[in-house]
């Protein structure tokens, strides 16, 4: 059985708009399940490919400043 994850994850979300796509986030993340962690790293995935240099540079100064905070 050859499962694609990325591809299923996609086809999952693939219709939903800006608010669904929202809640899927903010119930992945509130939830604080392990499962739910593959689905959340491809949506970063296409948010990535979809942002320029600037908005990647805030990710990641956003990011930074977050894992700072973890301990």
């Amino acid at each position: 059985m050859d499962l694609n994850l990325r591809k299923a994850i996609l086809e999952n979300v693939s219709d939903n708009n800006t608010d669904q796509l929202q809640s899927t986030i903010v119930d992945a993340i509130q939830s604080g399940e392990e499962k739910m962690l593959p689905g959340l790293g491809v949506l970063f995935e296409m948010i990535w490919k979809e942002s320029d240099q600037s908005v990647k540079q805030e990710m990641l100064a956003n990011l930074e400043k977050g894992v700072r905070n973890v301990h």
